[in-house]
């Protein structure tokens, strides 16, 4: 394996559903040298490449396919609050969970799409109304560890934060 092959290999084994972007900025490398690599990576099957809502990001052969949607989603810092929400006070409420966590309703939705999507949380209609919990708390929990969101992530939900302020009706 080259050298450069490797760097990008052992990046994605620390930093597993990296995505091509941050391959390409956090290592340094030219967009067409990390697409090459990681063609060849994926072709010896070293790593997977998973497509999730737009972007690909990159695992070790080793995650399963439930890990890899879930990991590409707590990559979002408004994810990954909801999702900790969730594990420390157990089922919620969509208004108690945006709330807490200081994000508007619209916000909340489309991340809690994504996770629903993806069997990570599931919606439950209750006497009281919609109540949120986690499908799989021990695998998430475990992830979550695994996973830090990069400063870009966080960058752009910051910013999709100041959007929803900005446009939320007064109350």
């Amino acid at each position: 394996m080259t050298d450069t092959r490797r760097q990008i290999h052992d990046y994605i084994e620390a930093n597993p559903g990296v995505h091509f972007n941050a391959l390409v900025r956090e290592l340094d490398l030219a967009s067409g040298q990390v697409q090459y690599h990681v063609r060849k990576l994926s072709r010896a099957s070293e790593i997977v490449d998973e497509h999730v809502y737009g972007q690909t990001h990159y695992y070790p052969p080793t995650y399963s396919e439930w890990e890899r949607a879930a990991i590409a989603l707590f990559r979002r810092e408004t994810s990954r609050e909801l999702l900790c929400y969730l594990l420390a006070n157990g089922p919620a409420r969509p208004g108690d969970v945006a709330d807490s966590i200081g994000i508007a309703r619209s916000t909340l939705e489309w991340h809690l799409n994504r996770l629903t999507e993806q069997d990570v949380v599931r919606k439950r209609h209750t006497t009281e109304g919609v109540v949120l919990d986690l499908t799989r708390p021990d695998e998430t929990r475990d992830l979550l560890e695994e996973v830090k969101p990069s400063t870009v992530d966080r960058l752009v939900d910051r910013f999709m934060a100041l959007v929803d302020d900005a446009l939320e009706p007064e109350q």
